[in-house]
């Protein structure tokens, strides 16, 4: 079987994640240090001094790059980021779905979970009725995309409809 994931996945996930955050702080950080530096400095000035309007136009400018900086960054890079780790940390509690199907095809990108993934399609049997259903299976789009082939049965481990570890056999599936 070819593992998709190793165990240094989990690993650099975190990583990257606490680095974002960090940045995030530092940023923090510098902008309440600067905004306590121009409180201070504003409240030793005399009374309607010209100087005042100044400092209160500085310090609105830097609290509208400062948010200007926030929502983007922690509402893009580290939102992304958590999602991705929350999903590499299922694979390793989750329940484990063991499969063994035809490959059907390749569908669209989409977004699971806050993850890009590819999109792969197995034919499923109905077990009530004789039609066909077709079931997604996401594979991770940081990930490379398994050299499947239609109609061939692919031996598959997922969690939660996420591919874990594939196997390629050489067996045709059913053709109608």
């Amino acid at each position: 079987m070819t593992k998709i994931y190793n165990d240094n996945d989990l690993w650099e996930c975190f990583k990257q994640r606490r680095r974002i955050l960090g940045v995030f702080l530092g940023v923090t950080a510098f902008y309440a240090l600067c905004m306590a530096g121009f409180v201070i400095a504003f409240s030793m000035l005399p009374y309607q001094d010209k100087n005042g309007l100044w400092m209160k136009i500085v310090a609105c400018a830097l609290t509208a790059v400062y948010i200007i900086f926030s929502f983007p960054y922690m509402g893009i890079c580290f939102k992304r980021s958590n999602a991705y780790c929350k999903t590499i940390r299922f694979i390793s509690v989750g329940l484990k779905e063991y499969s063994f199907l035809p490959f059907e095809g390749i569908d669209d990108w989409t977004t699971r979970d806050g993850v890009d993934v590819n999109v792969a399609l197995f034919t499923v049997k109905n077990r009530k009725s004789e039609e066909d259903m077709t079931r997604q299976i996401y594979i991770d789009g940081e990930k490379d995309f398994p050299p499947f082939e239609e109609g061939k049965m692919v031996r598959m481990i997922t969690q939660g409809n996420l591919l874990i570890e594939y196997e390629i056999t050489d067996i045709e599936g059913e053709k109608e």
